[in-house]
């Protein structure tokens, strides 16, 4: 196994949690954050580019470059995220404007130089709806050679929160998400059904709060804005950590359990567009059986499990870093 960092690019919709995610990509020594595109979602797309730069210079990220991407889903019209307040950081009062600007070329065009030009194959992880990975994907196949794994924050098996059964980054453009399991490479969808369990507890949130440290100051107030149920204690401070557990995934792959199940993505009209459609059954149905033939489906790493306090514990430990709990 080597020592050296594992090369990888985000794309996200900053976005409380892609913040989150941000912040614990740029600090894990085991991480090295070669790129960060950006694509509507939370909210619009110069929002989310302005709010990457400024969660990147807090966290002390360097010149790492940021790119515009697609501003609207492949079909869909453009919507936006309701839960991350107006500027989708929450509104956090006093967050500093960023002092430098985005590359100048487009998320793909960054995409594939920055794939291409790593010398080892490259994770991407994106946080966000997938348009500008299928964008790449269909544009820049070649870049496949150099994807490692795709491990993308999306889909649900169980409850969406978009729709009843679709969560938000795959309703939002659900093409795209199908194309993404088209890639030919390896894919690990890390779904609401991990992502809604992975919490912070209230008095890890005040404490980060209330850090001298700007970096993780902002997780704790990125953490306070996304409270998840109370916990046994009636604490409702308690964050989740969202978007920032698919960094975890990359990070501390022990951490997730997965397994190896076909996926694919509802394109109809209706009350399921946008459906992750996971085959756990242990056998073809009646409905295989009877048609006499079987839908082409990719295979994925599907989050079905997940550790939870070592999560949480990697987080904090990696985003306070030298500034760390007494």
């Amino acid at each position: 196994m080597t020592d050296q960092p594992i090369p990888v690019i985000i794309d996200c919709d900053t976005g409380v949690d892609d913040a989150l995610a941000l912040l614990l990509a740029v600090r894990h020594p085991g991480l090295d954050l070669r790129a960060v595109t950006c694509v509507a979602g939370n909210t619009g797309v110069d929002g989310v580019v302005r709010n990457t730069l400024t969660v990147l210079e807090v966290a002390g990220a360097g010149d790492v470059p940021v790119a515009r991407g697609a501003e609207r889903p492949l079909i869909e019209a453009a919507r936006s995220s309701t839960v991350h307040g107006v500027d989708g950081m929450g509104d956090i009062d006093g967050l500093p404007a960023p002092t430098r600007t985005a590359a100048d070329v487009d998320a793909v065009t960054l995409l594939r130089r920055e794939i291409l030009a790593s010398p080892r194959p490259v994770t991407l992880i994106p946080t966000a709806p997938l348009t500008n990975i299928a964008l790449l994907l269909r544009t820049h196949p070649e870049v496949t050679r150099n994807i490692e794994r795709i491990v993308f924050m999306g889909g649900a098996v169980a409850v969406g929160n978009a729709t009843p059964v679709a969560e938000f980054n795959v309703w939002h453009d659900p093409e795209a998400a199908a194309i993404l399991l088209t890639a030919g490479v390896p894919i690990t969808m890390y779904g609401l059904d991990v992502f809604q369990r992975v919490v912070v507890p209230g008095a890890d949130v005040r404490r980060l709060r209330a850090s001298a440290e700007p970096g993780a100051r902002l997780a704790g107030e990125l953490l306070a804005h996304r409270p998840s149920a109370p916990e046994p204690d009636g604490d409702e401070l308690a964050g989740g950590l969202g978007d920032a557990g698919a960094v975890c995934a990359v990070a501390d792959p022990a951490g997730l359990t997965t397994r190896l199940l076909p996926v694919e993505v509802s394109l109809a009209p209706g009350p399921t567009r946008g459906q992750t459609i996971v085959d756990r059954r242990p056998r073809p149905g009646e409905s295989e059986l009877h048609g006499g033939t079987t839908r082409e489906q990719a295979l994925v790493d599907v989050a079905l499990d997940v550790d939870v306090k070592r999560y949480v514990q990697l987080y904090l430990e990696t985003v306070e870093g030298a500034w760390a709990r007494p």
